[in-house]
């Protein structure tokens, strides 16, 4: 009869997860080992918290919920940001936290929390694990963390349960049972037709859902038949690729796109969170239709018609049954394009991140997965880094947490290990995950790490200067980027132009060798570009 411990890897292991990442306590090596048993890999992590967004990031990927575990008290402590990612950021993930025997549980003091309680604001669901019934608490866990919006679960680990014998079910619920919805009725979609069809300028904001039901096609598809000119948000990008006449850009949450929406009369969202969006009340008096997959319960987002469903099902519906367009949306998307261009072109004394970005679109290849830290570069890399398919560009919006970036591309090339992976990161955000360059070297998972270096925490130097606040309490600066690199065991190369820039990517390209391009930029480009772009 199967233990705990193996009940939970056979369950991992069979929802397309074969691999365990995290820092893991003395609780967690009978699970360590029947992963071992079963061929699934374990991937020491330095820090909890990027053993979370690796493990949830490969949820966005795949699909199947990642697992991260983490010991008791202070590992799963410091796994709580992780998780925070996966809730706002809508990522399946399964957390697994060491805890003591029910027996010492009770009476012990030392590195005791409320494991449970702790999570409860950042997770889906929270249990303590009973061998008597784990299977139905995988199978639901499984299912809470894939069911739409997907987010994390926990579980809580007793020693104690290990090792015991699971119970058995007479009819075992099935992992992840193929759910779907039924395809709408057409002619109840009529109203909706017609609506659209009134319309002469519509445009279609783009946000997560889209991804959720594999809808980048269908998404294509109508924009095509609408001649709509399409903004995402920037977990979406990509999903039409960005080469494409009616991809506008990036959602930034601030005046340049409220031209291009605003010129519109009528907006489509589809499967837009408003998680994704910037805390600001809506700025639109436009009629709004909302194509959802899931009940939008925040009314942050006033839509007319809000249409439940299966979106890839609806979109092709929609642009077979729609009207052409009046074509409108090439030439708005390529106005709102060259606008979003000429504002973050600015002047730079030496290397700018704008150009930075330039270069490394030109120089990789055109199936590069890029990852994205949080920080003042971010808003260059979203809009000037162009990517050609979903879920290939990757960051943390949601929540918007430095320190993404590596694991992210950890996650990427691990779910596709023959292409080409990019992380751009500020110094900040690299600092916050440093640890896990010797992670990539270990498990021999190349990636290349553009280490955008303005010697600050530039975004809140930004915001300080705004306000007539002199910088203070910022400053990064004096790190020997190449040392740093080789003595975790990567490569490591400074470059202060666009030419070396070029040559060490390019370099990297053919190297099967964790990099790190550590670029020195001029940031002092970021007040004019923000203030032209977003409301700070």
């Amino acid at each position: 009869m199967a233990s705990t411990v193996e009940v939970l890897a056979d369950a991992f292991k069979a929802a397309g997860t074969p691999f365990i990442v995290g820092h893991p306590g003395g609780e967690s090596v009978e699970l360590m080992e029947a992963a071992r048993e079963r061929d699934m890999r374990f991937i020491l992590m330095k820090q909890e918290v990027a053993g979370a967004m690796l493990a949830a990031t490969w949820g966005d990927l795949t699909g199947a919920p990642g697992v991260c575990l983490s010991t008791r008290g202070p590992g799963a402590a410091n796994m709580v940001n992780g998780l925070a990612h996966a809730l706002l950021d809508r990522s399946p993930l399964i957390a697994i936290t060491d805890r003591y025997s029910t027996a010492q549980h009770e009476v012990g003091l030392r590195q005791k929390i409320d494991q449970i309680a702790l999570m409860a604001p950042v997770v889906k669901w929270g249990t303590t694990i009973d061998a008597s019934v784990v299977r139905t608490q995988v199978a639901r866990a499984m299912r809470t963390s894939t069911a739409l919006a997907p987010g994390p679960v926990q579980f809580d680990m007793p020693q104690s349960e290990t090792k015991k014998q699971a119970g058995d079910l007479v009819a075992p619920p099935p992992l992840l049972p193929d759910v779907g919805f039924a395809d709408p009725d057409r002619a109840g979609l009529k109203r909706l037709v017609a609506r659209i069809d009134s319309a002469r300028k519509p445009i279609i904001l783009a946000g997560l859902g889209t991804l959720w039901n594999h809808g980048a096609d269908a998404l294509v598809k109508l924009a095509e038949q609408l001649g709509a000119p399409v903004l995402t948000t920037s977990k979406v990008k990509g999903a039409i690729p960005e080469d494409h006449p009616l991809r506008a850009g990036c959602i930034i949450g601030g005046l340049i796109e409220r031209k291009l929406v605003s010129e519109s009369d009528l907006i489509i969202t589809v499967g837009l969170d408003s998680v994704e969006l910037q805390p600001k009340p809506w700025p639109y008096t436009i009629p709004v239709i909302s194509l959802i997959n899931t009940p939008a319960l925040d009314a942050l987002v006033p839509s007319e018609f809000e249409v439940m469903g299966n979106l890839a099902t609806l979109m092709t519906i929609l642009s077979e049954d729609c009207a052409p367009g009046t074509g409108w949306g090439e030439a708005a998307a390529a106005t709102f394009r060259t606008d979003v261009s000429n504002a973050l072109n600015t002047p730079s004394n030496g290397l700018s991140p704008q150009r930075a970005m330039e270069v490394a679109r030109a120089v990789l290849p055109r199936d590069t997965i890029a990852t994205c830290d949080a920080g003042a570069s971010r808003l260059l890399v979203v809009q000037k880094w162009q990517s050609y398919g979903a879920r290939e560009f990757l960051t943390s919006n949601g929540l918007g947490s430095m320190g993404y970036a590596i694991p992210g591309a950890l996650a990427a090339r691990l779910a596709y290990p023959d292409r080409p992976v990019v992380a751009f990161t500020g110094d900040g955000g690299f600092m916050m995950a440093v640890a896990e360059l010797q992670t990539a070297v270990r498990e021999k998972l190349p990636i290349t790490v553009v280490v955008l270096d303005d010697e600050e925490i530039g975004l809140i130097r930004v915001k300080q200067e705004i306000k007539g606040i002199k910088r203070y309490g910022v400053g990064i600066g004096g790190v020997d980027w190449e040392s740093l690199a080789r003595g975790f065991g990567a490569e490591g190369v400074t470059v202060t132009s666009e030419n070396q820039l070029q040559d060490a990517l390019l370099q990297a390209r053919h190297t099967e060798q964790v990099t790190v391009i550590a670029a020195k930029i001029d940031g002092s480009g970021y007040v004019e570009q923000f203030n032209a772009l977003r409301e700070l």
